[in-house]
């Protein structure tokens, strides 16, 4: 199985492309304005694409989606139900959680993996490697206090009770920045760290909030590091709410 990613520049989303064998059968999965690459290397190896699957809703992962299946013939492009709810006509039919895709030499099982948002699919391809999108990246995880997010209960479930329960040699493939491993994020990721209780949360006071005018108190309980250089962080508000933020959300001390 070959299986090439394509980042792009601005929102550092990854869109793939998983094939069985050179000029064999493939899937694209996602799409973020920056497929070309891909899309030439299957042209050029005479690759059949038979489906483009989508991870879940936000913009910098389904953008272009339509523009993509229409250039492989107006192939399926299946997500989540929800997801085909939010994204429209463009999605064509739907897979869920236990579901198999099998095409070609692959096998693709879509793993319900909600918290960052109630659609949100991690794809298992050949038991081998998890395409986990906004879940978990390296050495960090999604957030869970945009709108359409499920909430931070269902994402550490989604973490630990379904991608930590991987194989610890399980290549993890996420939806921005680079790939890593099961046992690279058990033993060092901060957030999985914290919910192991191997490590103790903060006490630190900080407000969190998107401006000066709708800024709440809060317990800061971790500050780690983000994928995009900047950091995210776990807080407490005062109701025992906890949820996942940016750190440019979080205003210490």
């Amino acid at each position: 199985m070959i299986l090439q990613r394509v980042e792009q520049s601005e929102w550092l989303s990854n869109a793939y492309l998983a094939v069985d064998e050179i000029g064999g059968t493939g899937v694209l999965i996602d799409s973020n304005l920056a497929t070309d690459p891909l899309c030439e290397r299957v042209e050029r190896e005479g690759t059949t694409i038979t489906h483009i699957l989508l991870t879940h809703h936000h913009h910098d992962h389904v953008v272009g989606v339509a523009e993509l299946a229409e250039r492989f013939g107006g192939v399926p492009v299946l997500a989540h139900p929800l997801c085909r709810e939010l994204v429209g006509a463009a999605v064509t039919g739907t897979i869920d959680h236990g579901d198999v895709l099998e095409t070609g030499g692959l096998e693709i099982e879509a793993i319900h993996t909600p918290g960052h948002c109630g659609d949100h699919l991690a794809l298992r391809i050949n038991g081998a490697d998890c395409l986990t999108a906004d879940a978990i990246f390296k050495g960090t995880v999604g957030g869970t206090g945009a709108p359409g997010a499920t909430g931070l209960a269902d994402l550490r479930a989604s973490i630990m009770d379904r991608l930590m329960e991987l194989p610890n040699d399980c290549r993890l493939h996420p939806g921005h920045r680079e790939p890593t491993t099961v046992i690279d994020e058990w033993e060092s990721n901060p957030f999985i760290r914290l919910w192991r209780g191997l490590d103790e949360p903060g006490e630190e006071p900080c407000t969190v909030g998107p401006g000066d005018d709708d800024r709440r108190e809060a317990t800061l309980l971790l500050w780690a590091p983000d994928y995009d250089g900047g950091n995210k962080a776990l807080v407490r508000f005062a109701d025992g709410t906890e949820t996942i933020t940016g750190g440019s959300q979080v205003r210490r001390g």
